[in-house]
């Protein structure tokens, strides 16, 4: 091992590693039903593997263009023309991007200096914080609201200043499953009027949406389309987050900053991949029957533990699942979801990790996009505890 020799002050002092790489180690030591990780344990569409294989056959293994290949920009355009009646321009305000984490990353680095404060809402996914300080920016915390973990708008008015640059938004929600409202994109809109906030929109799970409500994207709302980067992913969309696809769209004076930035994290992102993306897109039914799948699964899963000790919250998106453990054991998250693994052999992620502070609330998040016999070995020893 190499000694070192050199006095390095990290740019991300009080970060570790993440907590789902964690809690999936811990569950592979202990061979427990990982429910953790947010990833499918099923396999990609068929179709997808061969268009794939076809064009890497094709011999489409070279450098894609860097804001993506014009087929598959074009093909988000009609999308989204389609789905929301708003339009994107394929050419100037559609980028591709290696997965939306990438996408977030550029995002905050392409506006964000040191100094300028970044409003994050609580619990959120780990990336945002880590992004926001690498590039010197301030976080600026608002806690949602439990147990529906609705927004307080009326602490974001007070938090917001001249030193204000930026809000990020995410719905539906992780890890929480929940999701913004009519009333909230309204809120927003009136509160970063006649300023120069941009707006950070987190939306790779806009395709898992239950209970026929609706995804309020920023882009239905002219004011706020005006001032919004908005993130998506088809990892998540085709449950392929190996592939690391996704996409951000934005107004062109905002996209020609994200552009600058976007060359030099990754220029390009892998080319048979995008193609066999755009191809599949072709049919709409690929995407907008996503909703029903994956809420039969939530279904499955909450059904599955009705006689289990945990409270079921609701969960009106994304493939995660929230419990409340608090008739079970007073315990703090990490310690009952560490022991969750350790003794009964199921691994969550306990929800107090995607706060700042840890703040525990006894609710533990679990993924439930897997096999009907991973959800039903999941929930036997659920029902047990």
């Amino acid at each position: 091992m190499i000694e070192s020799s050199v006095n390095v002050q990290s740019k991300l002092p009080n970060t570790g590693t993440s907590i789902f790489a964690v809690m999936t180690q811990l569950a592979r030591e202990y061979d427990a039903v990982n429910l953790s990780q947010g990833f499918p344990d099923f396999q990609v569409a068929e179709e997808m593997i061969s268009l794939v294989d076809k064009y890497m056959k094709a011999g489409q293994n070279q450098y894609a263009p860097m804001p993506g290949v014009p087929e598959l920009r074009s093909a988000i355009s009609k999308m989204f023309q389609q789905k929301y009646d708003i339009e994107y321009d394929a050419n100037s305000e559609i980028n591709i991007v290696a997965g939306a984490t990438q996408g977030l990353y550029t995002a905050i680095s392409a506006f964000i200096k040191p100094g300028d404060e970044v409003i994050i809402f609580e619990p959120a996914y780990d990336s945002y914080a880590a992004a926001i300080e690498v590039n010197g920016g301030l976080v600026k915390y608002s806690q949602m609201l439990a147990p529906d973990f609705r927004i307080n708008w009326d602490e974001v008015v007070k938090m917001i200043n001249h030193m204000t640059k930026m809000i990020i938004i995410n719905s539906p929600h992780n890890p929480t499953g929940t999701i913004l409202h009519e009333d909230d994109l309204k809120q927003l809109e009136k509160i970063t009027r006649g300023t120069d906030i941009l707006v950070l929109s987190d939306e790779v799970y806009e395709h898992l949406i239950f209970d026929g409500k609706q995804h309020e994207s920023v882009c239905r709302y002219p004011e706020l389309r005006a001032r919004s980067l908005l993130v998506g992913s088809f990892g998540k969309t085709f449950h392929a987050t190996g592939w690391k696809v996704g996409f951000v769209l934005a107004p062109e004076y905002l996209m020609k900053e994200f552009r600058k930035v976007h060359q030099f994290v990754v220029f390009a992102v892998n080319t048979p991949m995008q193609l066999a993306v755009t191809e599949y897109l072709a049919d709409p039914l690929h995407y907008l029957n996503l909703g029903a799948f994956f809420q039969s699964k939530r279904d499955f899963f909450v059904n599955a533990i009705q006689s289990s000790r945990f409270k079921v919250l609701p969960s009106h998106g994304t493939y995660f699942q929230l419990l409340d453990y608090s008739k079970i054991s007073n315990e703090p998250e990490m310690v009952f979801g560490k022991r969750l693994i350790t003794e009964f052999g199921i691994a969550g992620v306990p929800v107090s990790s995607f706060y700042r502070n840890s703040t525990d609330n006894k609710i533990i998040r679990f993924c439930f996009a897997k096999q009907e016999s991973t959800l039903t070995k999941a929930a036997e020893i659920l029902c047990k505890i």
